[in-house]
């Protein structure tokens, strides 16, 4: 049976690289994008938001933050403006992060201030989703992952 090669890479380094990849889940500009075996070759900006790269009964989850997803010849290569694996993120800073941004949301400020802060506090909910869902997927045991879930 086919797989996938998956690559996630930013501009300093790379972030995920596997082979032998059941199924990607990254957020595309227009929504969600499912990729399996064999998928007609594509190229997408991406979105904020969770990737997760499905390897047997296994998830990673990776917080992805804009770039560009390309599939051709069943290779799934992501350059991404910044990533994160799951195991990568902080919970506390990623908290303090959403606290600051959500303060800053609340004062009155200029507009290109309110846009720094709403994408700020964008990006502390995707850390906190990400790294979240890695906690709770080890709390069940070695393996276990959950249902695939729709952006939200």
């Amino acid at each position: 049976m086919a797989k996938l090669k998956v690559e996630v890479i930013t501009g300093e380094r790379v972030v995920y690289e596997a082979d032998d990849v059941d199924m990607v889940i990254a957020p595309g500009a227009e929504g969600a994008l499912g990729i399996l075996p064999r998928h007609a070759p594509l190229i997408s900006l991406l979105s904020l938001g969770e990737m997760r790269i499905r390897k047997g009964n296994d998830e990673q989850s990776l917080a992805v933050f804009g770039g560009f997803i390309e599939v051709a010849n069943n290779v799934v290569r992501v350059l991404a403006d910044t990533a994160e694996r799951a195991e990568e993120i902080d919970l506390a800073r990623a908290e303090e992060a959403r606290q600051r941004a959500q303060a800053r949301l609340q004062q009155r400020t200029a507009e290109i201030d309110r846009a720094r802060a709403e994408a700020a506090f964008r990006r502390s909910l995707i850390r906190l989703q990400v790294a979240r869902k890695r906690r709770a997927r080890q709390g069940m045991g070695s393996g276990a992952s959950g249902p695939i879930e729709g952006q939200g």
